[in-house]
């Protein structure tokens, strides 16, 4: 009985199966070839093709470094080594944290690329050229924004550019890696004050345990339920997602 049970069971998945894959389903196909051609239309729209290509390839190292991701995930990966917990908050949880804060703190911008750039490219009011310029312009204001001067300096000497008279006349690729310098001194700074308070409350328990005697047991078992303890009181996580989110303006 359970052999012919399991065999109607089985017949009746293969009848239903194929009444599905006897009807006709209409599913999106994506085709690649190769052909001769002189009309410079079609050469045009195939490199452009590949450009964005290139570009969608790019988009997470572009997302990384010319935005505040870097500042954010450093800064939280301090806070996280500070407190001692180990692995929480997860790195999944970090990471898409920095990254919603990324959109919100970069909304301004964003919203700037797309109503100057990119809606008037999709509508055929501009070229690519001017597209991109016109994208990078906003960028720009805010990469310069938050890169110091000494770290410009210092990659415009090893890039060999000479002294720009203005903003505009930086290259791009000179301005992208100053940037990323100066958000990871800013995050190492603000990393610097976030461990000060959790150290001296370590320094405070290992102090007391070594005047008890109990020098088998791991001062990090002790401190780390009150530095939870004092995170919470002072409702951190407001304190410092507040903060970071200030030090863009």
């Amino acid at each position: 009985m359970k052999w012919t049970s399991k065999f109607l069971i089985f017949s009746l998945i293969l009848g239903f199966t194929g009444a599905v894959w006897a009807q006709s389903v209409t599913v999106p196909t994506v085709s690649f070839g190769l052909k001769n051609t002189s009309n410079p239309k079609e050469i045009v729209s195939a490199i452009q093709i590949i450009l964005l290509l290139t570009v969608l390839t790019l988009a997470p190292a572009i997302l990384i470094l010319m935005t505040s991701f870097t500042r954010l995930i450093v800064v939280f990966s301090f806070l996280r080594q500070a407190l001692g917990t180990q692995q929480m908050p997860p790195n999944q949880l970090l990471v898409g944290m920095s990254l919603f804060l990324t959109f919100f703190i970069m909304q301004p911008v964003f919203t700037q690329v797309n109503s100057e750039a990119l809606q008037p490219y999709m509508a055929n009011q501009m070229s690519q050229e001017v597209a991109l310029d016109k994208a990078l312009a906003p960028m720009r204001k805010f990469m310069f924004s938050q890169t110091r001067d000494a770290d410009l300096e210092m990659f415009l000497k090893l890039g060999k550019v000479k002294n720009p008279k203005t903003r505009a006349d930086v290259p791009t690729m000179v301005l992208i890696p100053s940037f990323v310098i100066s958000e990871l001194k800013t995050a190492f700074q603000i990393g610097f004050i976030i461990y000060l308070p959790f150290l001296v409350i370590d320094i405070i328990v290992a102090s007391v345990l070594m005047a008890l005697g109990m020098m088998m047991l791991p001062p990090v078992i002790i401190s780390l339920p009150f530095k939870i303890m004092v995170f919470v009181l002072v409702d951190g996580w407001t304190l410092i997602v507040g903060s970071m989110v200030k030090s863009f303006g």
